[in-house]
C-alpha cells in the first residue's frame, strides 16, 4: 500500500526524523490559507506546491512549482489540483491531482553549502536483509545514476539479528562527505529513518532528496513510502491511510470481492486458485508465445458468485482475446468450480471471447462431465502445456 508524501513525513516525525514542513489543501483557497499559516509558523516567505500522487518524478510533469507569493500560491494550486499528471512512473493518461501540499522553502541560503542527497531503506531479496541505499546524487532519478553513474550509489545491508549499529550510520554520514553539525545529523537522521521503516512495516522508505540546509541540518524534502500489505492487520492507523482515488477501480473492485487481482499489459485473461499456480500460469502462458493480461487467484472458495465476479472483471480489459481458466482441486472441489463457471457463463449472457478450461484434482472427472453437458462454448485441456499452446493458437 502506498502513501502520499505528506503522510510518509507525517510518520517520519512522529520518530524523530527531520522533513520539511508543509500543510495539505484541496481547493485553491485552502492552499492559500495552508500557505499563510505556514508563513506564521516557520517564518517562510516563499512556498513549494506539491501535486499528492502515488508517482514519483511529479516535478518532470508539471506537479511541483514553486510560489513566491500568496497569489502564486492560489494560481499554481488552480493549475495542478485537477491535472492528469504524466510522469515517467504513470501510465500514458496519467493521475487526476485531488490535492497538492503547501510546503515551506528549505533552500535559503546561509553560511554553509547546500547538498542533496538520495537515501531509501527497502528489502534486498536476494540477501534476505534490509538494505540502506545511498548516494551523493540526490535530487535526481536514481535510475539515471544507477545508469550513467553506478558507482555513486552504495548499499549498506542491515544483519537482521543485530539490526542497524551506531557504526552503519556513521559509515553512511562519512561516506557522504559530512563533518561536524551535519554529520551527526546524518547519523541521527539515518537511524530513525529506519526506526520508522522497521516499526511501521514497510517495504520502501525512500527520501529524494535527503537535504543537508545552509544551516547544517538534515531534512527529508520528499518521503515515498511504501507498506507491506501482508503487515496491515498490525497497522490499523495506517491502513486508515489508503486513498482509493490512487489506486486502479479494477483492483479494487476485485479485492472488495475477495479476489487477489492485479492487472497487466498481455491479452490472456487468467483465472486461477492459488498464487503460485497463477504465476507458473502466467509463466507458460508467455512460454507459448502469448502473455498474461492479469494476475488472478480465486482462492479456495470459488463459488459461482465469486467466478462470475472474476469473468466479469477479466472481460472488462478491451485487451483480453482469450481467457485461461486453471483450476487444481485441493482444497476446492473441481466440479464446485465448474458449476460456477456454468452459472457465471448463463449470467453474464454471451462471451464473445474463447475460454479454456483446466481442471485438474478432486473430483476432476465430475467437473469435465458438467462443462462437457453445459452445452457451453468452451475448450478443455488435460495438461497445463496444452492449455497454454490451445490459448496461443485461439488468439491467433
Amino acid at each position: 500500500m502506498n502513501l502520499h508524501e505528506y503522510q510518509g513525513k507525517e510518520i517520519l516525525s512522529r520518530f524523530g526524523v527531520k522533513t520539511q514542513r508543509g500543510i495539505v489543501a484541496e481547493t485553491p483557497d485552502a492552499a492559500v490559507e495552508a500557505a499563510k499559516k505556514l508563513a506564521e509558523e516557520t517564518g517562510t516567505g516563499w512556498f513549494v506546491v506539491k501535486a499528492q500522487v502515488h508517482a514519483g518524478g511529479r516535478g518532470k510533469g508539471g506537479g511541483v512549482k514553486l510560489a513566491k507569493n500568496l497569489e502564486e500560491v492560489k494560481a499554481l494550486s488552480s493549475d495542478i489540483i485537477g491535472m492528469q499528471l504524466i510522469t515517467p512512473q504513470t501510465s500514458a493518461e496519467g493521475k487526476k491531482v485531488s490535492m497538492v501540499l503547501i510546503a515551506e522553502d528549505v533552500y535559503s541560503p546561509g553560511p554553509s553549502k547546500i547538498e542533496e542527497f538520495y537515501i531509501s531503506v527497502l528489502l534486498d531479496r536476494q540477501k534476505g536483509q534490509n538494505t540502506i541505499v545511498y548516494s551523493t546524487e540526490g535530487g535526481m532519478d536514481i535510475e539515471e545514476v544507477a545508469e550513467h553513474t553506478p558507482h555513486l550509489i552504495h548499499n549498506e545491508l542491515i544483519d537482521p539479528a543485530t539490526g542497524l549499529l551506531p557504526f552503519q550510520a556513521r559509515k553512511i554520514a562519512f561516506a557522504l562527505g559530512l563533518e561536524g553539525t551535519a554529520f551527526k545529523e546524518m547519523v541521527s537522521f539515518i537511524q530513525n529513518l529506519y526506526t520508522a521503516y522497521t516499526s511501521i512495516d514497510a517495504s520502501l522508505f525512500e527520501i529524494n532528496p535527503v537535504l543537508k540546509t545552509s544551516d547544517d541540518k538534515i531534512i527529508a524534502v520528499d518521503a515515498k513510502v511504501a507498506l507491506d500489505d501482508n503487515g496491515l492487520f498490525r497497522q490499523p492507523e495506517l491502513a486508515a491511510l489508503r486513498d482509493l482515488r490512487e489506486e486502479d477501480p479494477t483492483e479494487v473492485e476485485a479485492g472488495e470481492a475477495g479476489l487477489n487481482f492485479v492487472k497487466l499489459d498481455g491479452n490472456v485473461g487468467c483465472m486461477v486458485n492459488g498464487a503460485g499456480l497463477a504465476m507458473a500460469t502466467m509463466d507458460i502462458i508467455k512460454m507459448a508465445g502469448s502473455s498474461p493480461a492479469n494476475f488472478l487467484d480465486v482462492g479456495g472458495t470459488a463459488d459461482a458468485a465469486r467466478v462470475e465476479k472474476a469473468f466479469r472483471i477479466i472481460l472488462r480489459d478491451s485487451h483480453v482475446k482469450a481467457i485461461l481458466v486453471n483450476i487444481f482441486g485441493g482444497i476446492v472441489r473441481c466440479d464446485r468450480v465448474a458449476q460456477g463457471i456454468v452459472d457465471a457463463y448463463r449470467s453474464i449472457g454471451e462471451i464473445n471471447v474463447p475460454i479454456i478450461i483446466r481442471l485438474q484434482g478432486t473430483n476432476a472427472v465430475e467437473a469435465k462431465q458438467l462443462i462437457d453437458e453445459s452445452g457451453l462454448k468452451v475448450y478443455s485441456a488435460i495438461q497445463l502445456k496444452e492449455a497454454a499452446d490451445l490459448v496461443q493458437a485461439l488468439v491467433k
